[in-house]
């Protein structure tokens, strides 16, 4: 295990800091770079003491890209690296690291529901996934009807735009002790309330090709060894569209994936906006009432 020193983290140098990373808008990998420092105080807690996976870019968006979850062998000394199992995952816990992992073009960075270590999930997330872009709005309206659920239910649940088509709703779960089993049955039985309520807007169907142009609500992707992308993250998408938190107020007709970008979300953090603000305050104990009482259900089948 390699911990975190200072030594020489502040003599990172940038490489190639005229490199292209998006064409349209035109943002090179020093203004990349400098996007990643100045939210780091907002996606840092969100990344720390997680299994981290990124997608890099290496000639830029579009382009090939990769998936990497291992340290490479030229990784510096003062990244963090965390052993679980037989292999080595990133760990992203400090802006140093961060900073150099965008230096390596990853653009994207993925998380787990749980920290290294754990086996339960610290949150609940659901991805409401349209079929493309052109079909938004109804991500919009799941979301809406997802967010007047919660509010019967005394849950709190925090919006973002995925960045890529559709929207997730984040669910503090922390030092409730819950498990990928419990978990799983308040996940279905949300989704299978929606469905039931607009069956011909929205769908479970895991095969795409069946879906028939409904939304899909996947609760399947909570679950232990999945990850989420991580709230501030960008995406490698033309546009260069992020994954930023939204109020619920904003969650309506006019919200656009587009208008959410690198540039605008930057403004937004630099006004002090920041939605998730009481994420990791937030307990949402009634959870483990819900889940006691669809286990009592379950059992009585």
């Amino acid at each position: 295990m390699k911990h975190d020193t200072m030594t020489e983290a502040a003599q990172m140098v940038i490489t190639h800091p005229e490199k292209p990373v998006w064409g349209e808008p035109s943002i090179n990998k020093e203004r990349f770079i400098a996007y990643l420092e100045r939210v780091a105080p907002l996606m840092l807690p969100f990344l720390q003491h997680r299994a981290l996976t990124v997608i890099r870019y290496p000639h830029g968006i579009p382009g090939p890209s990769f998936f990497q979850k291992h340290w490479p062998d030229y990784v510096p000394e003062w990244v963090r690296t965390d052993v679980e199992g037989a292999s080595q995952n990133m760990v992203c816990n400090n802006l140093d690291t961060l900073k150099w992992l965008g230096n390596q073009l990853a653009v994207e960075y993925h998380i787990p529901f749980q920290k290294i270590g754990s086996t339960g999930p610290e949150e609940i997330v659901f991805d409401l996934d349209p079929p493309e872009r052109a079909y938004f709005p109804l991500a919009v309206q799941a979301a809406q009807n997802m967010h007047d659920l919660f509010g019967r239910l005394a849950i709190t649940g925090f919006p973002k735009l995925s960045g890529s088509r559709g929207l997730q709703i984040h669910i503090p779960a922390f030092g409730l002790g819950l498990s990928y089993a419990d978990t799983r049955l308040f996940t279905s039985l949300i989704a299978e309330m929606l469905v039931r309520q607009s069956p011909d807007l929205y769908t479970i169907e895991r095969l795409k090709k069946n879906r028939g142009g409904k939304l899909y609500i996947d609760y399947v992707q909570h679950a232990e060894g999945k990850t989420i992308i991580c709230p501030l993250s960008p995406r490698g998408k033309e546009g260069a569209t992020v994954a930023a938190p939204l109020f619920w107020k904003e969650v309506n007709d006019r919200l656009r994936i587009e208008s959410f970008t690198i540039q605008t979300v930057l403004k937004r953090v630099k006004q002090g906006i920041n939605p998730m603000h009481a994420y990791f305050s937030c307990r949402n104990e009634s959870l483990t009432a819900i889940i006691r009482h669809l286990k009592k259900h379950v059992n009585n089948r």
